[in-house]
């Protein structure tokens, strides 16, 4: 298929300790050479020869990438692996094909867009800033001025921490849910929580997108993803998505 979109999980990676097996991220303090390895293979999970891992920021903007833009982050790293990083930003699109989108997650809600018609994709790392200004619309927004449609868009809203187990404070609650009222829950204790996958969905829905899959699993709860909320030191499992000409 030209479209091509996975979540990863804990198993198949090199890594050890808090952090295995297999984290992709490179700035919780693993083995770098490992995490290298480690993303070499996830983007041969999805046949692409270049992953651009999104380092999120929270709250910040939607950035753009290319293939020659990633090519020559790697000349100046030196990596051999045709991996890449960009920070500062909490989307990223992407309208060449080959190019494989990673967004790292270990509770926010991890976001893939696809227009295949279009050849276009992006990924969002909704967490609670993002998620509050939309950084889901925000991303399908910035598709449409590649070219994309929204009713052409397939999304998939990977796994993330769920309201039973996402407790906050009161005002921060409150903050959210006067946007999103779907957001106030409450854990099993009776604590104020979010619930920012069904918030993600709601955004999906109105910003015109129809083919929506999410892998409603908790992060918090199952033991084969990381959480930061679960465990503080830990790795980053991924969001990935790239496009190919068939």
């Amino acid at each position: 298929m030209p479209v091509r979109a996975l979540f990863t999980d804990r198993s198949g990676g090199r890594s050890a300790g808090e952090y295995a097996a297999n984290n992709l991220a490179s700035h919780v303090g693993d083995d770098p050479d490992v995490v290298r390895t480690n993303r070499r293979r996830a983007a041969e999970l999805v046949g692409a020869r270049r992953l651009v891992v999104l380092q999120a920021i929270r709250g910040g903007p939607i950035g753009t990438v290319t293939a020659a833009s990633s090519q020559a982050d790697d000349a100046e790293a030196g990596t051999e692996a045709g991996s890449t990083e960009v920070d500062g930003v909490e989307g990223l699109v992407c309208a060449d094909p080959g190019v494989a989108l990673a967004v790292l997650v270990a509770d926010c809600v991890p976001v893939l867009l696809a227009d295949e018609h279009a050849g276009v994709v992006a990924v969002a790392h909704s967490g609670r800033r993002g998620t509050a200004v939309d950084i889901t619309g925000q991303a399908v927004v910035a598709m449409q001025g590649a070219g994309a449609r929204p009713e052409r868009l397939r999304a998939w809203v990977g796994p993330a921490i769920c309201g039973r187990c996402y407790e906050v404070g009161e005002q921060v609650q409150r903050e959210v849910a006067l946007r999103y009222p779907v957001a106030a829950t409450r854990t099993p204790h009776g604590t104020a929580a979010l619930d920012l996958p069904s918030v993600v969905l709601e955004q999906l829905a109105a910003a015109g997108v129809r083919h929506v899959e999410h892998d409603d699993r908790c992060t918090a709860e199952d033991p084969t993803l990381y959480s930061y909320r679960r465990d503080g030191r830990t790795g980053r499992q991924a969001g990935i998505v790239v496009w190919d000409r068939p």
